[in-house]
């Protein structure tokens, strides 16, 4: 089966806001073994709403719409549907009785347009909301002689989420044909896409039965496998076979083949090695050692660093020596190295790492370049450096310079 998803909102078509919820609604959805085929961003006026679901419903067989419920004048989702189906709203009794109840319990006034949130298509299922005022809508009906299933949900996350679980979920198991799903992630670090895709391309496309979705960003590749059979044992096997092939051919560019992100595959490796990480951070500001931290445990092993931006305080906190600096500039591999051997004895470190860089837009030279970044990883017995140049604006050489780093400790560590 097919879905479209349409989010509602006028609000969602500036550049201050967007639509987050249909990714939850996708993944819940995939789990019944339903295709998400659209996904659709329509205004606040009721003529564009009535369009966009009747071209909806010529083309799947499941609509989820998500927002417009609410009390005020361009909360049109629940006119809309009914408009696009030839149905009537009639206002429900229950719901009404539930709006004052609520109004009531936080002593608010009820103003007059609240109550249009009691207003129900005729033949739709209310779906309760316990976290707001808007309760939403099931109809299972048909348009042109086809079985449709709709749902309207609020657009509030808060209110969106629970409901979809407690309400729509249920109702589409009784409804959707049972199907089983496998499903694998695997991700390679610091691969081009271009190479990625000339690498893998001819392996996964020669498997029809699997949708294989490639995701890139800021020197991260992210291979998606999914295939739905009758049964989950031969589900499984297709994407087995499919993901070995991947992995040998991804060879050290790949850190997982479960999903996990690379700061939990470095925290893995420390683990396993009884080993521990400080960071001594220059352009990237924190955030190799950011990433780290929001991965639970991590202080296991991961004893913690510091944010060296001005040359005296790559002197103090990470023993670079003045005249080093000096001699070769803040941003070389020396002073790279000088940072992950300092940072790695002042805190007892099993490993230490350095980053120095340009992150841009200005302080490039010919000699060294906007994007620019130095590497250097440090234990007791050996340091390595490395430098690489990042195209792009600063926020993005921050990003790949981050993964960079994460990348290099992971193949020490290997």
């Amino acid at each position: 089966m097919k879905c479209e998803i349409i989010a509602v909102g006028s609000e969602m078509l500036t550049p201050f806001r967007q639509d987050t919820n249909s990714l939850y609604i996708t993944g819940k959805l995939n789990e019944l073994g339903v295709t998400v085929a659209y996904k659709t961003i329509v205004g606040d006026r009721r003529k564009d709403l009535v369009n966009v679901i009747q071209t909806a419903l010529s083309r799947v067989d499941i609509v989820v719409l998500m927002g417009g419920l609410g009390p005020t004048e361009d909360d049109l989702t629940r006119e809309a549907t009914a408009d696009a189906l030839s149905l009537r709203l009639r206002r429900d009794g229950a719901v009404l009785a539930s709006i004052h109840a609520r109004a009531a319990a936080w002593r608010m006034p009820m103003p007059e347009n609240n109550l249009k949130q009691a207003d129900v298509i005729e033949t739709a299922t209310v779906l309760l909301n316990p976290n707001g005022s808007a309760p939403g809508q099931w109809l299972d009906t048909t348009y042109n002689n086809y079985r449709k299933l709709i749902m309207l949900v609020p657009g509030p996350p808060n209110e969106c989420k629970p409901m979809f679980d407690a309400e729509c979920l249920p109702r589409l198991r009784e409804v959707v044909p049972r199907r089983h799903i496998a499903k694998r992630t695997l991700k390679a670090a610091m691969i081009p896409e271009s190479q990625a895709d000339k690498l893998l391309a001819p392996i996964y496309t020669t498997y029809t039965d699997i949708d294989t979705t490639i995701l890139a960003h800021a020197g991260d590749i992210q291979l998606t496998l999914l295939c739905t059979k009758a049964d989950q044992e031969t589900a499984e096997q297709r994407v087995e076979e499919l993901a070995g092939k991947l992995e040998e051919a991804l060879d050290d560019w790949l850190y997982s083949s479960e999903g996990e992100t690379l700061e939990q595959i470095v925290l893995y490796y420390l683990g396993l090695r009884q080993a521990t990480l400080a960071v001594a951070e220059s352009c990237t500001g924190g955030m190799v050692a950011q990433r780290i931290t929001g991965v639970p445990g991590s202080s296991r092993s991961f004893l913690g660093g510091a944010i060296v931006y001005s040359d005296p305080l790559k002197t103090s906190f990470a023993n670079v020596p003045p005249e080093m600096i000096a001699k070769y500039g803040a941003v070389s591999a020396e002073v790279a190295a000088a940072m992950a051997e300092g940072i790695r004895r002042r805190t007892g470190a099993t490993l230490g790492l350095g980053v120095t860089g340009i992150a841009g837009p200005t302080g490039g030279t010919d000699q060294k370049p906007v994007g620019l970044v130095y590497f250097a990883v440090a234990d007791a017995q050996k340091t390595d450096t490395y430098d690489r140049t990042f195209r792009g604006d600063r926020d993005r050489v921050r990003q790949w310079a981050t993964q960079q780093a994460l990348d290099l400790i992971r193949k020490k560590l290997m």
